[in-house]
């Protein structure tokens, strides 16, 4: 060890190869209390980030406090290489994309590599080793490397494929038809807030447009959608874009209009759809009429260059009374129609559209955030409040918020309207192309609206441990709306083949459930004990449900190891994974296994930021590849940073600042430890006892953090507080040598989880042992003193006082005078405490008893002020402070024992003053400000 500098490369390097020469990181049984803990994994699509290190950090955090804790840790890792983040990894080597390409060279992927990379196969391992070697490894995790999986494997299809075997036998496998997201480049993809699939839309919903088809004298069809179907009683007019060219397609035995960019996500949707290659300019369309179905009125189609083409249709239906928009485009096109009110509301007059357009000052289109409040404003009023008039024949009468699908509904029944579905939002597929919404006739499900599947589920996570504690009260309520998801996909996707449909596989969500379980079978494929075709469907039923009878003694110790290890104690998962994979994870284990074998828990932690709060990605570029920030900070470092920075229930903004500041403080650790050996010898009993009672302080606390997961408190407590500890010690003289190794010691103990590298290389210094698989400290009550505690508290409260009137008065002290609280104040704040605690505070009773006393009578106005004070005082302590005041401490004994530590501080003579006696001999003296733990202070 070198006093001087720390080197963080050599010593990380150091002890991570002598942690994996020794094994430490295997998965054991010996203490037969053991812990299971997992990481979502992570899909196979590129280089991971900075990003995604802090939930795996906080696995491994976890993972080695509690094995320091004498369990047995199971804490397995693997590859979510299902679907199409690597087929499209590839095609993008293949076409020699340049970011891709940049992103292999700059990694110093040769070029040999980079032209294997052309096969999805060969981007998975090749990756694999990428995250095992260059992160996992490289960041110290003790993750059970035997068990390295991928869910391409044919060991984990076989897994999956009895998965499903199991869903069907419980009629929880259905099929009907379903709107798919599908990539016309890569085939079905999954659209959700975990993006596995797509690269931007993670949180697209699907929107059903009741499409209305509007007739013209020739019968040809101009198609408008819209959400709210029931306003086709107030349409005024039709909005063309005169510079868009619309086609003819041909729909059933009709010709519709409509743009270009609707007919293609026409024919993915409807069944008989047919381009005519005709094309017709917005520019021809403009002054014709059509005929609004149902209430069968001629109405002019008008120049509105506002019409999307690539929104709905690309013909916009004009209701000006209920539409902001709409109502200030007709006010600009000069046109004079007038507005048709269909909905009467409290408050609004006969054209509700024009009163808030008024009100907010709207005169044009371009206002569009004034547009869009008005908006919002309107439909909310109508929605809640609104009942359709007399203008809308059967429907009058019926409230906005109860007519629900009747008018779409009709107009579907006379074959005046169909549905057609469209993203909230642009979703963009891995392979950068636009995803569609394509209908698949016989699609499989699994049903997770199952009533009895959702119950017994939302029971369950009654008795799990789940963090934070709002996504306990929430889970129930995500189940109760998770409806049925499709399971299967056709393409060029990796992944298991769907047992019950050829040539079909079971997309990324659905394959991605039970997946923990394989972790203790994995072991024995990749020791090769047991081969992926020994794994039938007997197989899994015998380790997993005990059904059946073994064939192998393999088999037995499979079984044993799931009877062992599961379930899982800990699943930990970033937030994009609250409204999907957790509900699944925990669904899909209610649904196959045992419910001994359910999971325990779940730790949501939330994302790592770049500016602007965009959560980093590494399609969307900003993200610092973690090689490179390891090389630069330091593992330690960032790790530390993952821990402390914020709670894990808050997005934190990677700033490299920040995390240089981290690598700072590791530093300053270290040096701190070397300069603990070249102090002399010497002890000093109140100051000892204060150290040894706070060490112990520090460790009640700290494993109270841990057993909660509350890493950012662990940490701060560890690498914050317990070095103010040692700092104020050795700034108050105390050198006690014993006492001070024993200190260190436990220090280094307590910092193992989450700066392992540091730890290590501090504790061999005089331990031959791993400090990694040491016992966690735990407290020794008998070493806890509270009256050191105070007496040394009350110190540093003088210390800080006086300071403070230094820096306003700007005095230079000849002497200071620091005059201790009375003994009667002592008393009068430790009854009203007492009191407090009963709830029977009185200030008039505890006036009565002190002025009892004869020594109090001449000090009556003051009494009377201290103790009218107390009841406020008493409110604002929080419960450490009140447990202060309740500890007899003899503050002029206790700071006069210190007083020489005082006048070197202050370069001045300090004098002490018991309170009692200079009050009774002058009641108009300083002291009278004193109170328990806040003396009085002159200087001079």
């Amino acid at each position: 060890m070198s006093p001087v500098s720390y080197d963080y490369v050599a010593i990380e390097n150091k002890w991570q190869h002598a942690w994996f020469e020794h094994g430490l990181y295997e998965a054991t049984q010996k203490h037969h209390k053991k812990f299971f803990i997992h990481f979502a994994y992570p899909g196979v699509s590129g280089y991971l980030h900075v990003g995604h290190m802090r939930g795996f950090t906080y696995c491994d955090i976890i993972a080695r406090y509690k094995k320091m804790t004498g369990h047995d840790v199971m804490f397995p890792a693997g590859f979510h290489a299902s679907g199409i983040p690597s087929v499209g990894f590839a095609k993008k080597v293949e076409r020699k994309d340049k970011i891709t390409m940049k992103a292999l060279e700059e990694y110093g992927c040769s070029d040999a590599c980079i032209n294997t990379l052309t096969d999805p196969q060969a981007v998975v391992d090749y990756f694999a080793k990428v995250y095992v070697n260059d992160y996992w490894k490289r960041f110290g995790f003790f993750i059970d490397y035997s068990r390295i999986m991928s869910t391409i494997s044919p060991g984990y299809n076989k897994f999956i494929q009895w998965q499903f075997y199991k869903l069907k036998e419980k009629d929880l496998l259905i099929q009907k038809p379903h709107f798919a997201p599908f990539c016309p480049n890569c085939g079905p993809v999954a659209v959700d807030k975990s993006e596995t699939d797509i690269s931007t839309g993670g949180s697209a919903e699907i929107l059903e447009f009741t499409t209305i088809k509007f007739r013209m004298p020739d019968g040809t069809i101009l198609p408008a959608a819209t959400l709210r179907p029931e306003t086709i009683f107030g349409v005024t007019n039709m909005w063309i874009n005169p510079s868009v060219t619309y086609v003819k397609i041909q729909v059933d035995d009709e010709t519709w209009i409509c743009s270009k960019e609707a007919a293609e996500k026409l024919l993915y949707q409807l069944d008989k759809v047919k381009p005519l290659n005709k094309t017709i300019s917005g520019k021809e369309l403009i002054g014709k009429t059509c005929t609004i179905p149902l209430v069968e009125r001629k109405i002019p189609i008008l120049s509105g260059p506002f019409a999307d083409p690539k929104v709905a249709t690309g013909i916009v239906m004009s209701v000006p009374a209920h539409a902001p928009y709409d109502w200030i485009a007709l006010v600009e096109s000069g046109e004079p129609i007038e507005a048709i009110t269909i909905i009467d509301v409290k408050g609004f007059g006969t054209n509700p559209a024009k009163q808030v357009c008024d009100e907010l000052g709207i005169t044009r289109q371009k206002e569009t955030e004034k547009l869009d409040e008005a908006t919002e404003l309107v439909y909310k009023k109508e929605f809640h409040t609104g009942y359709l008039n007399e203008q809308c024949g059967i429907y009058a009468g019926i409230r906005i918020s109860d007519i629900k699908d009747e008018v779409k509904n009709e107009l579907i029944a006379q074959n005046q309207a169909t549905v057609i579905r469209e993203f909230s939002e642009d979703v963009i597929c891995r392979c950068g192309g636009k995803v569609k919404i394509k209908k698949i006739p016989d699609q499989w499900f699994i049903k997770y609206s199952d009533k009895q599947l959702t119950t017994i589920s939302q029971n369950h996570i009654q008795h799990m441990n789940i963090y934070p504690g709002e996504y306990q009260q929430e889970l129930p309520h995500v189940l109760d709306w998770f409806d049925d998801r499709a399971c299967i996909r056709k393409g060029s996707w990796l992944g298991t083949e769907f047992p019950f449909k050829k040539g079909w596989i079971i997309e990324p969500i659905s394959d991605s459930t039970l997946y923990p379980a394989y972790y203790l079978i994995s072991k024995y494929i990749n020791e090769k004990k047991i081969k992926p075709e020994e794994m039938t469907e007997a197989f899994f039923d015998y380790v997993f449900l005990s059904k059946g009878t073994p064939k192998t003694n393999v088999w037995d110790n499979i079984k044993a190891d799931v009877s062992y290890w599961y379930p899982v104690d800990i699943n930990l998962g970033g937030k994009e994974h609250k409204t999907v994979h957790f509900p699944v994870f925990l669904m899909n284990h209610v649904a196959v296994l045992p419910p001994e074998q359910w999971p325990q828990g779940i730790f949501v932690h939330w994302w790592v930021t770049q500016k602007g709060k965009e959560k980093i990605s590494k399609s969307k570029g900003g993200a610092e590849h973690i090689a490179k920030a390891a090389q630069l900070y330091g593992v330690d470092a960032m790790r530390l940073y993952y821990a402390h920075v914020g709670s894990p229930f808050v997005d934190v903004e990677w700033d490299t600042d920040i995390v240089m500041k981290y690598k700072n403080k590791v530093a300053n650790i270290w040096k701190l430890a070397q300069q603990l050996s070249t102090k002399k010898d010497a002890k000093s009993k109140n100051l000892d006892s204060w150290l040894l009672s706070t060490m112990n302080r520090r460790i009640q606390q700290i494993v109270s953090a841990f057993e909660s997961y509350d890493l950012r408190v662990a940490s701060n407590e560890i690498f914050f507080e317990c070095q103010k500890d040692l700092q104020w010690y050795l700034k108050r003289g105390g050198s006690n040598a014993s006492l001070l190794k024993r200190f260190l010691a436990n220090w280094i103990v307590l910092m193992t989880p989450i700066t392992p590298h540091l730890a290590e290389e501090l504790w061999h210094a005089n331990n031959d042992t791993f400090v990694s698989v040491h016992e966690y400290p735990t407290v020794n009550k008998k070493d806890i003193s509270e009256q050191d505690e105070v007496g040394e508290y009350l110190l540093a409260k003088v210390v800080d006082d006086i300071n403070e009137i230094l820096k306003v008065t700007k005095i230079t002290p000849k002497t200071i005078y620091i005059y201790v609280t009375p003994s009667w104040k002592k008393k009068a704040m430790q009854t009203a405490l007492e009191l407090d605690v009963k709830q029977q505070f009185d200030v008039g009773t505890m006036m009565k008893t002190l002025l009892a006393d004869p020594n109090l009578k001449p000090l009556g106005k003051q009494v009377s002020q201290f103790v009218g004070k107390l009841g406020g005082e008493i409110k604002r302590l929080n419960d450490q402070d009140k447990q202060r005041y309740c500890v007899l401490v003899d503050e002029k004994a206790y700071l006069s024992q210190a007083k020489d530590y005082l006048e070197d501080v202050f370069s001045c003579k300090v004098v002490i003053v018991r309170g009692d006696e200079k009050e009774l001999y002058d009641p108009a003296a300083k002291v009278r400000y004193a109170v328990p733990l806040r003396p009085a202070i002159y200087v001079e």
